[in-house]
Protein backbone atom coordinates (compact mmCIF):
# COMPACT_ATOMS: atom_id res chain seq x y z
CA UNK A 1 0.00 0.00 0.00
CA UNK A 2 1.37 3.12 -1.05
CA UNK A 3 1.22 6.70 1.31
CA UNK A 4 -1.34 8.65 -0.02
CA UNK A 5 -1.32 12.40 -0.43
CA UNK A 6 -3.19 14.80 1.73
CA UNK A 7 -3.60 18.35 1.87
CA UNK A 8 -0.10 18.82 0.91
CA UNK A 9 1.18 16.16 2.75
CA UNK A 10 1.87 12.12 3.14
CA UNK A 11 -0.97 10.30 4.70
CA UNK A 12 -0.15 6.82 5.94
CA UNK A 13 -3.41 4.42 5.44
CA UNK A 14 -4.03 3.57 8.91
CA UNK A 15 -4.79 -0.29 9.81
CA UNK A 16 -7.69 0.76 11.92
CA UNK A 17 -9.71 2.47 9.17
CA UNK A 18 -11.13 -1.38 7.87
CA UNK A 19 -13.46 -0.60 11.06
CA UNK A 20 -15.17 2.15 10.41
CA UNK A 21 -17.76 0.89 7.81
CA UNK A 22 -19.25 -1.40 9.66
CA UNK A 23 -19.15 0.21 13.12
CA UNK A 24 -21.10 3.05 11.92
CA UNK A 25 -23.55 0.73 10.09
CA UNK A 26 -23.96 -0.46 13.27
CA UNK A 27 -23.80 2.51 16.07
CA UNK A 28 -25.46 5.79 16.06
CA UNK A 29 -22.15 6.97 17.27
CA UNK A 30 -18.65 6.15 17.26
CA UNK A 31 -15.53 7.14 19.53
CA UNK A 32 -11.95 7.29 18.80
CA UNK A 33 -9.70 7.84 21.36
CA UNK A 34 -5.80 7.75 21.79
CA UNK A 35 -2.82 9.96 22.57
CA UNK A 36 -1.94 13.17 21.64
CA UNK A 37 -0.41 13.03 18.14
CA UNK A 38 -1.69 9.67 17.40
CA UNK A 39 -3.63 10.80 13.89
CA UNK A 40 -7.20 10.61 15.15
CA UNK A 41 -8.38 13.43 13.16
CA UNK A 42 -6.36 13.32 10.26
CA UNK A 43 -7.26 9.39 10.12
CA UNK A 44 -11.13 10.70 10.50
CA UNK A 45 -10.80 13.70 8.15
CA UNK A 46 -9.21 11.11 5.67
CA UNK A 47 -11.82 8.28 6.28
CA UNK A 48 -14.94 10.64 6.58
CA UNK A 49 -14.92 13.41 3.71
CA UNK A 50 -18.46 13.81 3.86
CA UNK A 51 -18.77 14.11 7.79
CA UNK A 52 -18.49 17.48 8.84
CA UNK A 53 -15.70 18.43 11.10
CA UNK A 54 -15.63 21.00 13.91
CA UNK A 55 -13.22 21.04 16.85
CA UNK A 56 -13.11 22.60 20.22
CA UNK A 57 -9.71 23.54 20.65
CA UNK A 58 -11.24 26.22 18.59
CA UNK A 59 -12.02 28.89 21.46
CA UNK A 60 -15.16 30.11 19.50
CA UNK A 61 -16.42 26.73 19.22
CA UNK A 62 -16.34 25.35 22.62
CA UNK A 63 -17.73 28.61 23.47
CA UNK A 64 -21.04 27.79 21.30
CA UNK A 65 -20.93 24.16 22.47
CA UNK A 66 -20.85 25.48 26.21
CA UNK A 67 -23.45 28.34 25.94
CA UNK A 68 -26.27 27.02 22.92
CA UNK A 69 -25.44 23.31 22.73
CA UNK A 70 -28.69 22.41 20.62
CA UNK A 71 -27.73 25.17 18.40
CA UNK A 72 -24.08 23.78 17.83
CA UNK A 73 -25.72 20.29 16.76
CA UNK A 74 -28.09 22.04 14.90
CA UNK A 75 -25.17 23.53 13.21
CA UNK A 76 -22.98 20.27 12.42
CA UNK A 77 -25.87 18.71 9.91
CA UNK A 78 -26.66 15.27 9.65
CA UNK A 79 -23.00 13.66 10.13
CA UNK A 80 -20.23 15.32 11.97
CA UNK A 81 -17.04 14.73 13.47
CA UNK A 82 -16.49 16.35 16.74
CA UNK A 83 -12.75 16.35 17.67
CA UNK A 84 -11.32 17.05 21.49
CA UNK A 85 -14.59 16.24 23.10
CA UNK A 86 -13.50 15.71 26.44
CA UNK A 87 -13.37 19.52 26.29
CA UNK A 88 -17.55 19.90 26.43
CA UNK A 89 -18.74 16.66 27.80
CA UNK A 90 -22.67 18.29 28.74
CA UNK A 91 -23.37 18.35 25.13
CA UNK A 92 -23.14 14.30 24.82
CA UNK A 93 -26.85 14.71 26.84
CA UNK A 94 -27.76 16.71 23.92
CA UNK A 95 -26.35 13.98 21.75
CA UNK A 96 -28.43 11.37 23.45
CA UNK A 97 -31.86 12.60 23.10
CA UNK A 98 -31.05 13.32 19.29
CA UNK A 99 -30.04 9.67 19.09
CA UNK A 100 -33.05 8.35 21.15
CA UNK A 101 -35.23 10.25 18.74
CA UNK A 102 -34.14 8.52 15.67
CA UNK A 103 -32.36 5.16 16.71
CA UNK A 104 -32.70 3.79 13.19
CA UNK A 105 -29.98 6.22 12.00
CA UNK A 106 -26.51 4.68 12.38
CA UNK A 107 -23.08 6.57 12.04
CA UNK A 108 -24.55 10.08 12.79
CA UNK A 109 -21.88 11.41 15.23
CA UNK A 110 -18.11 10.60 15.40
CA UNK A 111 -15.87 11.90 18.78
CA UNK A 112 -12.68 12.22 19.35
CA UNK A 113 -10.46 12.43 22.46
CA UNK A 114 -7.05 12.27 24.44
CA UNK A 115 -8.80 12.11 28.21
CA UNK A 116 -9.36 8.16 28.12
CA UNK A 117 -10.55 8.40 32.00
CA UNK A 118 -12.63 11.01 31.83
CA UNK A 119 -13.64 11.06 28.17
CA UNK A 120 -14.61 7.00 28.20
CA UNK A 121 -16.74 7.91 31.88
CA UNK A 122 -18.48 10.55 30.28
CA UNK A 123 -19.62 8.52 27.44
CA UNK A 124 -20.67 5.41 29.30
CA UNK A 125 -22.63 7.58 31.22
CA UNK A 126 -24.17 9.37 28.73
CA UNK A 127 -24.44 6.86 25.18
CA UNK A 128 -24.28 3.48 27.03
CA UNK A 129 -24.88 0.78 24.23
CA UNK A 130 -25.22 3.92 21.73
CA UNK A 131 -21.60 4.40 21.11
CA UNK A 132 -18.63 1.96 19.57
CA UNK A 133 -15.06 2.73 21.16
CA UNK A 134 -11.83 2.52 19.23
CA UNK A 135 -8.70 3.99 20.36
CA UNK A 136 -5.47 4.74 17.68
CA UNK A 137 -2.22 4.56 18.97
CA UNK A 138 0.79 5.86 17.45
CA UNK A 139 2.18 3.73 13.94
CA UNK A 140 2.39 -0.10 14.24
CA UNK A 141 5.10 -1.94 12.34
CA UNK A 142 3.06 -2.14 9.34
CA UNK A 143 2.27 1.78 9.12
CA UNK A 144 5.95 2.79 10.42
CA UNK A 145 7.13 0.56 6.95
CA UNK A 146 4.77 2.99 4.88
CA UNK A 147 6.36 6.03 5.89
CA UNK A 148 9.98 5.30 6.83
CA UNK A 149 10.85 2.26 4.30
CA UNK A 150 12.58 -0.07 6.16
CA UNK A 151 12.53 -3.79 6.25
CA UNK A 152 14.29 -6.31 8.74
CA UNK A 153 13.74 -6.61 12.71
CA UNK A 154 17.03 -4.67 13.17
CA UNK A 155 16.04 -1.94 11.38
CA UNK A 156 12.45 -2.10 12.68
CA UNK A 157 13.48 -1.89 15.91
CA UNK A 158 16.01 0.61 15.12
CA UNK A 159 13.48 2.89 13.27
CA UNK A 160 11.10 2.82 16.16
CA UNK A 161 13.14 4.09 18.92
CA UNK A 162 15.02 7.02 17.20
CA UNK A 163 12.42 7.90 14.52
CA UNK A 164 9.41 7.13 16.81
CA UNK A 165 6.51 5.52 15.72
CA UNK A 166 4.03 8.96 16.08
CA UNK A 167 2.81 10.05 12.55
CA UNK A 168 4.56 13.22 12.59
CA UNK A 169 7.73 12.17 13.28
CA UNK A 170 7.74 8.99 11.22
CA UNK A 171 6.63 11.35 7.74
CA UNK A 172 8.97 14.59 8.39
CA UNK A 173 12.74 13.44 8.14
CA UNK A 174 13.61 16.74 8.87
CA UNK A 175 12.29 17.23 12.12
CA UNK A 176 14.03 17.80 15.02
CA UNK A 177 12.96 14.78 17.30
CA UNK A 178 14.45 15.75 20.59
CA UNK A 179 12.48 19.34 20.27
CA UNK A 180 9.76 17.38 19.28
CA UNK A 181 9.57 15.01 22.29
CA UNK A 182 10.14 17.81 24.94
CA UNK A 183 7.74 19.84 23.46
CA UNK A 184 5.05 16.94 23.23
CA UNK A 185 5.77 15.87 27.48
CA UNK A 186 5.77 19.50 27.76
CA UNK A 187 2.43 19.86 26.51
CA UNK A 188 1.41 16.71 27.71
CA UNK A 189 2.08 18.10 30.93
CA UNK A 190 0.40 21.00 30.73
CA UNK A 191 -2.71 20.41 28.73
CA UNK A 192 -3.63 16.82 30.07
CA UNK A 193 -2.34 16.27 33.27
CA UNK A 194 -1.90 19.46 35.40
CA UNK A 195 -5.47 20.92 33.88
CA UNK A 196 -7.48 17.84 35.03
CA UNK A 197 -5.21 15.79 37.83
CA UNK A 198 -4.20 17.01 40.89
CA UNK A 199 -0.45 15.37 40.46
CA UNK A 200 2.04 17.83 42.65
CA UNK A 201 5.19 18.97 41.36
CA UNK A 202 5.57 18.57 37.78
CA UNK A 203 9.40 17.66 37.95
CA UNK A 204 9.03 15.20 39.81
CA UNK A 205 6.29 13.90 37.83
CA UNK A 206 8.82 14.12 34.95
CA UNK A 207 11.26 12.73 36.87
CA UNK A 208 8.92 9.60 37.51
CA UNK A 209 8.59 8.94 33.76
CA UNK A 210 12.69 9.11 33.56
CA UNK A 211 12.56 6.68 35.96
CA UNK A 212 9.64 4.64 34.38
CA UNK A 213 12.09 4.63 30.56
CA UNK A 214 15.19 3.44 32.06
CA UNK A 215 13.14 0.21 33.83
CA UNK A 216 10.80 -0.58 30.89
CA UNK A 217 10.36 -4.02 30.00
CA UNK A 218 11.14 -4.64 34.16
CA UNK A 219 8.87 -5.29 37.05
CA UNK A 220 6.82 -2.62 38.66
CA UNK A 221 8.08 -2.19 42.16
CA UNK A 222 5.86 0.98 42.78
CA UNK A 223 7.78 1.45 46.90
CA UNK A 224 11.22 1.62 44.88
CA UNK A 225 9.95 4.27 42.18
CA UNK A 226 8.26 5.97 45.20
CA UNK A 227 11.79 6.11 47.77
CA UNK A 228 13.46 7.12 44.63
CA UNK A 229 11.24 10.02 43.43
CA UNK A 230 10.57 10.99 47.20
CA UNK A 231 6.83 10.62 46.86
CA UNK A 232 4.39 8.04 48.56
CA UNK A 233 3.14 5.06 46.71
CA UNK A 234 -0.61 5.86 46.71
CA UNK A 235 0.96 9.21 43.99
CA UNK A 236 3.10 6.37 42.12
CA UNK A 237 0.12 4.35 41.83
CA UNK A 238 -2.18 7.70 40.67
CA UNK A 239 0.58 8.68 38.33
CA UNK A 240 0.91 5.24 36.48
CA UNK A 241 -3.05 5.61 35.95
CA UNK A 242 -2.55 8.63 34.54
CA UNK A 243 -0.01 7.49 31.66
CA UNK A 244 -1.95 4.10 31.29
CA UNK A 245 -4.99 6.09 30.47
CA UNK A 246 -3.56 8.74 28.21
CA UNK A 247 -2.08 5.21 26.28
CA UNK A 248 1.56 6.66 27.09
CA UNK A 249 2.23 3.16 29.28
CA UNK A 250 1.14 -0.48 29.10
CA UNK A 251 0.90 -1.80 32.83
CA UNK A 252 1.48 -6.03 31.39
CA UNK A 253 -0.25 -7.98 34.05
CA UNK A 254 1.41 -11.09 35.81
CA UNK A 255 -0.14 -14.55 34.26
CA UNK A 256 -2.88 -16.01 36.41
CA UNK A 257 -3.63 -19.87 36.86
CA UNK A 258 -5.02 -22.19 39.20
CA UNK A 259 -2.76 -25.14 39.73
CA UNK A 260 -0.61 -23.47 43.17
CA UNK A 261 2.51 -22.70 41.28
CA UNK A 262 4.36 -19.67 43.02
CA UNK A 263 3.99 -16.79 40.18
CA UNK A 264 5.18 -13.41 40.74
CA UNK A 265 2.28 -11.28 41.07
CA UNK A 266 3.97 -7.56 40.36
CA UNK A 267 3.31 -6.58 36.81
CA UNK A 268 5.68 -5.12 34.11
CA UNK A 269 5.60 -1.81 32.80
CA UNK A 270 6.00 -0.51 29.07
CA UNK A 271 6.03 2.69 26.69
CA UNK A 272 3.66 2.13 23.68
CA UNK A 273 6.10 4.34 22.00
CA UNK A 274 9.55 3.19 22.15
CA UNK A 275 10.75 6.80 20.61
CA UNK A 276 9.21 8.48 23.89
CA UNK A 277 11.09 5.93 26.08
CA UNK A 278 14.34 6.27 24.25
CA UNK A 279 13.93 10.00 24.48
CA UNK A 280 13.54 10.13 28.19
CA UNK A 281 16.41 7.61 28.72
CA UNK A 282 19.03 9.85 26.69
CA UNK A 283 19.64 7.63 24.29
CA UNK A 284 19.82 9.37 20.68
CA UNK A 285 22.28 7.00 18.43
CA UNK A 286 22.23 3.75 17.47
CA UNK A 287 25.17 2.80 18.67
CA UNK A 288 23.77 3.95 22.41
CA UNK A 289 20.29 1.78 21.37
CA UNK A 290 21.98 -1.32 20.00
CA UNK A 291 25.43 -1.28 22.23
CA UNK A 292 23.52 -0.12 25.18
CA UNK A 293 22.88 -1.81 28.69
CA UNK A 294 19.23 -0.89 27.52
CA UNK A 295 19.44 -2.89 24.45
CA UNK A 296 17.20 -6.00 25.65
CA UNK A 297 14.88 -3.88 27.52
CA UNK A 298 14.13 -1.69 24.54
CA UNK A 299 13.50 -4.30 22.25
CA UNK A 300 11.84 -6.46 24.10
CA UNK A 301 8.98 -3.09 24.55
CA UNK A 302 9.31 -2.84 21.11
CA UNK A 303 8.09 -6.13 20.59
CA UNK A 304 5.40 -5.74 23.46
CA UNK A 305 3.53 -2.39 21.52
CA UNK A 306 3.87 -4.00 18.47
CA UNK A 307 1.57 -6.71 20.37
CA UNK A 308 -0.60 -4.35 21.66
CA UNK A 309 -1.27 -2.17 18.72
CA UNK A 310 -1.99 -5.25 16.88
CA UNK A 311 -4.88 -5.98 19.16
CA UNK A 312 -5.80 -2.85 19.29
CA UNK A 313 -6.05 -2.09 15.51
CA UNK A 314 -8.59 -5.10 15.57
CA UNK A 315 -10.59 -2.88 18.44
CA UNK A 316 -9.77 -5.58 20.42
CA UNK A 317 -8.35 -5.77 24.19
CA UNK A 318 -5.28 -7.24 24.63
CA UNK A 319 -5.06 -10.24 26.27
CA UNK A 320 -1.85 -10.45 26.98
CA UNK A 321 0.47 -11.33 30.07
CA UNK A 322 3.86 -12.69 31.48
CA UNK A 323 5.01 -15.69 33.64
CA UNK A 324 7.93 -15.39 36.28
CA UNK A 325 7.58 -18.01 39.08
CA UNK A 326 9.98 -18.35 42.25
CA UNK A 327 11.84 -20.74 40.76
CA UNK A 328 13.26 -18.80 38.20
CA UNK A 329 11.12 -20.05 35.41
CA UNK A 330 9.99 -17.02 32.99
CA UNK A 331 7.88 -16.57 29.33
CA UNK A 332 8.46 -12.62 28.42
CA UNK A 333 4.89 -12.81 26.55
CA UNK A 334 1.89 -15.05 27.05
CA UNK A 335 -0.92 -14.18 24.52
CA UNK A 336 -4.34 -15.86 25.12
CA UNK A 337 -6.48 -16.24 21.60
CA UNK A 338 -10.26 -15.87 21.24
CA UNK A 339 -10.47 -19.95 21.01
CA UNK A 340 -8.93 -20.13 24.16
CA UNK A 341 -5.51 -21.17 22.64
CA UNK A 342 -2.17 -20.34 24.59
CA UNK A 343 0.47 -18.93 22.65
CA UNK A 344 3.89 -18.35 24.74
CA UNK A 345 6.66 -16.00 23.44
CA UNK A 346 10.06 -15.47 24.35
CA UNK A 347 11.85 -12.44 22.98
CA UNK A 348 15.15 -12.41 22.55
CA UNK A 349 17.76 -9.69 21.03
CA UNK A 350 19.81 -12.38 19.33
CA UNK A 351 20.28 -13.67 15.37
CA UNK A 352 21.18 -16.31 16.63
CA UNK A 353 18.45 -18.33 18.28
CA UNK A 354 18.82 -21.85 19.94
CA UNK A 355 16.77 -23.97 21.46
CA UNK A 356 18.52 -22.88 24.75
CA UNK A 357 16.57 -19.26 24.24
CA UNK A 358 13.16 -21.11 24.34
CA UNK A 359 13.56 -23.47 27.03
CA UNK A 360 11.07 -21.12 28.94
CA UNK A 361 8.14 -22.15 26.51
CA UNK A 362 9.11 -25.93 27.09
CA UNK A 363 9.18 -25.80 31.27
CA UNK A 364 5.83 -23.23 31.05
CA UNK A 365 4.32 -26.29 28.89
CA UNK A 366 5.44 -29.10 31.18
CA UNK A 367 4.04 -27.17 34.66
CA UNK A 368 1.10 -25.29 33.83
CA UNK A 369 -0.22 -27.43 30.88
CA UNK A 370 1.03 -30.64 31.48
CA UNK A 371 1.93 -31.25 28.06
CA UNK A 372 4.38 -30.18 25.75
CA UNK A 373 4.45 -26.90 23.48
CA UNK A 374 2.20 -26.65 20.29
CA UNK A 375 2.85 -23.25 19.11
CA UNK A 376 5.88 -21.66 20.84
CA UNK A 377 7.23 -18.60 19.28
CA UNK A 378 11.15 -17.52 20.77
CA UNK A 379 11.08 -13.62 18.57
CA UNK A 380 13.83 -12.73 17.69
CA UNK A 381 16.13 -10.80 15.12
CA UNK A 382 16.60 -13.67 12.73
CA UNK A 383 15.02 -13.36 9.21
CA UNK A 384 12.11 -15.91 8.00
CA UNK A 385 10.63 -18.36 10.73
CA UNK A 386 12.25 -21.96 11.60
CA UNK A 387 11.94 -24.57 14.05
CA UNK A 388 13.91 -24.59 17.23
CA UNK A 389 12.55 -28.11 19.21
CA UNK A 390 9.39 -29.68 19.36
CA UNK A 391 6.44 -27.16 19.45
CA UNK A 392 8.51 -23.89 19.43
CA UNK A 393 9.71 -22.02 16.30
CA UNK A 394 12.19 -19.06 15.79
CA UNK A 395 10.38 -16.36 14.35
CA UNK A 396 11.86 -12.61 13.04
CA UNK A 397 9.42 -9.60 13.54
CA UNK A 398 7.60 -9.73 10.61
CA UNK A 399 6.61 -12.60 10.53
CA UNK A 400 5.60 -12.40 14.32
CA UNK A 401 3.50 -8.87 12.85
CA UNK A 402 1.96 -11.55 10.63
CA UNK A 403 1.47 -14.06 12.82
CA UNK A 404 -0.35 -11.57 15.03
CA UNK A 405 -2.52 -10.54 11.83
CA UNK A 406 -3.68 -14.07 11.89
CA UNK A 407 -1.90 -13.92 7.68
CA UNK A 408 -0.65 -17.51 6.66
Amino acid sequence: MQPLAYHGFMYIQRTIESLLPHILATFPCLALTGPRQSGKSTLLRHALPSYRYVTLDDPTILAQAHSDPNFFLDSLGDRCIIDEIQLAPGILSYVKMRVDDDRNRNGRFVFTGSQQFGMIRNLGDSLAGRVALLDLLPFATTELQQAVEVSGGLELFVASCLTGTYPQLATTPEIDRRLWYSSYIQTYLDRDIRSLYDIGSLREFHRFMQLLAVRCSQMLNMSSFATEVGVSVTTIKKWLSVLEAGRILFILPPYVNNRGKRITKMPKVYFLDTGLACHLAGIRTREQLIEGPMAGALFENYCLQETVKSFVNRGEQPQISYLRTNNGLEVDLIIEGRDAQVLPVEIKLSRTPSAALASGITRYAALFLNTEPENGLLLCLADGTRPLCRGVSAVGVEEYVRILQGEP
